[in-house]
């Protein structure tokens, strides 16, 4: 989910760039490394903070900040976002670029995987080349050690001419020396940077432009770097220099003028783009290669366990990967159900017999009739519902989720779903946002930073509500249990409405497919991007730290968020029901006005009037159809399926009724919290209103064209 309430607490700063210190003596330390090589989990270690770590890449979608103090200086500690290389492809890589490259942090930690240093080893170089003020931080040392690999971290340390230290960022113990290390780094005057020779090629180009280029005084960074950097066209890059080193209008219409010239110059000696960047790939590879030459020694087969290759076999087959995942998801949710089956009815009693007390003490205060009303039958009643129907199913799926989530399958299934992806022009990524969208679509939308090209993510976010969220999942679960599988009980009641909820899913996937293309056809057009996705080693989850996370990070987060907007949804909603117009409340000239098109998509007004009045919260959305069926005033009590489902039977609802309210529970406008975050994201009220009509759109089509069809076969 990226950054949660667990990332801002007690010691937390901002979250973005602007650093804050307490005092003037903090230094800054920027924690930067690929993605999944342990940024945040050392960070959590360092600051005692939650910053939410997982076992995928993309996890840290923007620069999360805490305060570390050793006996001899306080840090203000920065983990950046992961990323691969400084010459960057997406925003997240750009934020994590420009923070190294130009807000001049004291010392960089680099963190590298001792199971793949090479891989790492190449982002530490590029650092190295802009900086000498390093730390390089080898995780994961016990794994590494797992599958027979050794790292000569003395002969690294000659090697680089920075210090070195191997850790296990999990074990608070080992990383003793780093802090000693971070000390002396800032005692000691720095170390100079070393930039990589420039290729043979390209000297006389870098040549030209140092000898016209404006002054570059104000940055920390060397010359030749930036002149490269000029020549590679990276357009990010080149405003972030001219904003850093002062450049006048001129002078940057100077340089453009200068690189356009030098550009000319290169392709009249065949070097396009293309080459040009496979200089600069080959020279960085080549100094990886002298780096690391005998500071490694593992087995054949590289260090990848056989047991990884196996599983990936299985998880990631041509024929075994669709059905295994089905298969997880499945179990899921069946655990899911028939967990918060036995939870709800608990909690639901607990609630109500608080709010027997409140109504005692609102009579022994003496407060008037119509306050209690609106106080305890409105606002606390539908926040007691909200927490009663959305807390269990979130307190069991949540753990669960977060378990395959650490184990190292969600790389799988994005791995697995990129072919379709790619065949509707989106990015196989955007899997990973379907997935966090599980939970909460706000944050599937969040999660949406991942994926690189603009386009693709605009489509990942605009199909995110495709996904039904852990609010939509007590709606959906509500009417299987009462109209589809009432036939059955125990714990085969929970399989069933597993099955068919995994079948709606696939739905919901499915469209989700068919509006991507759609999309990308049309008002997104383009083709697909390719990306690298790391298949991390799979990893036994800590069970502890998930199901503690989990529910902090993850369960009180997002149920905080839907009781903040339940709250005054109750207030609207009893006002709603309790005010009158002409003899009837304002709840029921609601229903009829709507009963017209309720007919037409299967259903009735009261049912349109509950979606309506359930933006801020799906939960809230199957007790106001109660409520206005009832004319009671204000939500009723859970009762069970039975009794609700006799309410429901004998207001006209049918199996008809049932299946239309599922297929627009799937499809239809995302939720208040969802929608602000995509205006957020996205910055445009007008992505923002296609985010709430596509799929309300498709949902009306959809109960339309259903109805008309059973209608039309007699089937109803």
């Amino acid at each position: 989910m990226g950054l949660t309430a667990g990332s801002t607490g007690r010691n937390a700063v901002d979250s973005g760039l602007n650093i804050h210190k307490k005092t003037p003596e903090d230094l800054v330390v920027a924690i930067a490394g690929n993605p999944n090589v342990g940024k945040s989990t050392l960070f959590n270690a360092l600051t005692g903070m939650h910053q939410h770590t997982g076992n995928w890449p993309g996890k840290t979608v923007a620069s999360a900040q805490g305060r570390f103090s050793s006996p001899r200086h306080s840090y203000v500690m920065v983990d950046i976002p992961g990323t691969y290389s400084l010459l960057a492809h997406s925003p997240e890589e750009e934020v994590a670029r420009d923070f190294l490259c130009f807000h001049r942090p004291d010392v960089c930690i680099v963190i590298c995987d001792a199971t793949c240093l090479k891989r790492s080893m190449a982002l530490a170089i590029q650092i190295l080349e802009i900086t000498g003020r390093v730390i390089l931080c080898v995780n994961l040392m016990d794994e590494a050690e797992a599958r027979g690999i050794r790292i000569d971290l003395k002969r690294l340390e000659d090697q680089l001419g920075v210090p070195v230290v191997g850790v296990v960022a999990r074990q608070k113990k080992s990383l003793r020396r780093l802090k000693a290390l971070l000390d002396q780094a800032l005692d000691s005057p720095p170390s100079p940077a070393r930039p990589l020779p420039c290729p043979t090629a390209l000297q006389p180009a870098v040549d030209a432009l140092l000898a016209h280029m404006p002054s570059t005084d104000a940055l920390p960074i060397a010359r030749e770097w930036l002149a490269l950097r000029l020549l590679d066209s990276d357009a990010s890059l080149v405003r972030q220099i001219a904003t850093a080193a002062g450049w006048t209008d001129q002078e940057q219409q100077a340089v453009h003028r200068l690189v356009a010239a030098q550009k000319v110059r290169l392709r009249e000696e065949g070097i396009h783009p293309s080459r040009l960047q496979d200089l600069l790939v080959s020279g960085l590879h080549r100094e990886t290669q002298r780096v690391l030459g005998g500071c490694i020694s593992q087995p054949g087969d590289g260090g990848y366990c056989r047991k990884d290759r196996r599983l990936d076999k299985i998880l990631t087959g041509r024929i075994t990967a669709f059905p295994v995942m089905l298969l997880l998801l499945a179990l899921l949710f069946w655990i899911t159900i028939s967990g918060a089956n036995l939870i709800s009815g608990f909690l639901s009693d607990g609630l109500f017999r608080v709010q027997d007390w409140l109504s005692r003490l609102f009579m022994a205060l003496g407060s008037p009739p119509w306050l209690h009303d609106l106080c305890v039958l409105g606002v606390y009643r539908t926040l007691a519902w909200v927490v009663s129907v959305m807390l269990p199913p979130m307190a069991i799926f949540f753990p669960l989720f977060t378990l395959l989530e650490d184990s190292g399958y969600l790389p799988r299934i994005a791995y697995n779903l990129d072919r379709p992806f790619e065949k509707c022009c989106a990015c196989g990524k955007q899997s990973l946002c379907m997935a966090m969208g599980l939970g909460c679509n706000a944050a599937g939308v969040v999660g949406c930073r991942i994926i690189d090209s603009p386009r693709e993510r605009l489509i990942a976010i605009l199909t995110n509500s495709f996904i039904p969220c852990n609010g939509r999942l007590p709606i959906l679960l509500s009417i299987l249990s009462m109209f589809f599988v009432t036939a059955s009980g125990g714990l085969l009641h929970g399989l069933y409405s597993a099955l068919i909820l995994l079948a709606l899913l696939m739905l919901s996937i499915g469209m989700t497919f068919l509006t991507s293309r759609l999309l990308s056809k049309t008002l997104l057009k383009g083709v697909p991007s390719s990306f690298a996705l790391e298949m991390p080693p799979y990893r036994r989850p800590q069970l502890g730290k998930v199901i503690v996370r989990s529910v902090f990070d993850r369960v009180l987060f997002v149920l905080g968020r839907a009781v903040a907007v339940a709250a005054p949804a109750g207030l609207v909603l009893w006002l709603c029901a309790n005010l009158t117009l002409g003899g009837s409340s304002l709840l029921t000239h609601l229903c009829a006005l709507l009963d017209g098109p309720g007919w037409l998509m299967g259903m009735d007004g009261a049912i349109l009037v509950a979606f309506l009045l359930g933006f801020p919260a799906s939960e809230i959305v199957l007790p106001i159809v109660l409520m206005a069926y009832l004319s009671t005033g204000m939500l009723m009590e859970p009762g069970s399926a039975l009794e609700m489902h006799q309410v429901l039977v004998s207001h006209g609802w049918t199996w008809l009724t049932a299946a239309n309210v599922l297929l627009f529970t799937l499809f239809h406008w995302p939720c208040s919290t969802t929608l602000l975050t995509i205006r957020k994201e996205t910055a445009s009220w007008k992505w923002t209103a296609l985010a709430f009509l596509i799929p309300t759109v498709i949902g009306c089509g959809l109960c339309m064209a259903f109805t008309a069809i059973v209608r039309l076969l007699g089937l109803a």
